[in-house]
């Protein structure tokens, strides 16, 4: 039998999709790096050629569904017109990644898990803020916002949101989430200088 050698990007590509497939299949706790290797058919040293543990790898399967997220969203807005503030509303409704993948996302949330978990969310931030940055842009030419800082402001938005109303880093008082989703709007408004409750749609 001839030997197919394939190159490192398709292989290692490979190895995340089926780990992916796997981990919303038979869920990550119940999967092996050998069920990995038996549905490829590779060997043991290639699969920890590119991955040392299944926890490496399930990093990879989740930077993995970020890139798929984010260009997904590049999509939308490509075919969605309309203002920036429009096309926020819009990003922000889209934004069902969680729920599409909650038997991956789903084990970051549990104990020992929060450096991969807080890496993750980095990860979605660093690739989001750039999307946000662009029609916060669009909205200062439209007159609708005012900010010199469209990128940092994408930035402190989305790591406000982020940290401070996920539970898989903090097990945060109801009270707490209530008070600040309440908040949020006003204290965007204000950040990018925009009209008064133009950002009421993140309550709903």
């Amino acid at each position: 039998m001839v030997r197919i050698v394939k190159k490192a990007a398709v292989r290692r590509h490979e190895i995340v999709a089926t780990a992916r497939q796997l981990f919303q299949v038979k869920e990550y706790e119940q999967t092996t790096m050998q069920d990995v290797m038996d549905q490829l058919g590779i060997a043991k040293g290639t699969i920890y050629h590119y991955f040392k543990s299944k926890e490496e790898l399930l990093e990879a399967v989740v930077e993995n569904i970020v890139e798929e997220d984010i260009v997904r969203k590049q999509l939308l807005l490509k075919e969605t017109h309309g203002n920036a503030l429009e096309k926020i509303r819009i990003l922000v409704s889209a934004d069902s990644m969680a729920v599409d993948h909650s038997e991956i996302l789903g084990h970051l949330h549990r104990t020992g898990n929060i450096g991969m978990h807080i890496r993750q969310l980095a990860v979605t931030l660093t690739r989001q803020a750039p999307l946000y940055a662009d029609l916060i842009r669009q909205g200062c030419e439209e007159g609708l916002f005012q900010t010199e800082h469209p990128l940092e402001c994408a930035e402190f938005i989305l790591s406000a949101v982020q940290f401070l109303t996920d539970m898989g880093i903090y097990p945060w008082a109801q009270p707490d989430l209530i008070r600040r989703a309440i908040a949020f709007p006003a204290i965007i408004e204000t950040m990018l200088k925009a009209p008064q409750g133009s950002f009421q749609f993140m309550l709903g």
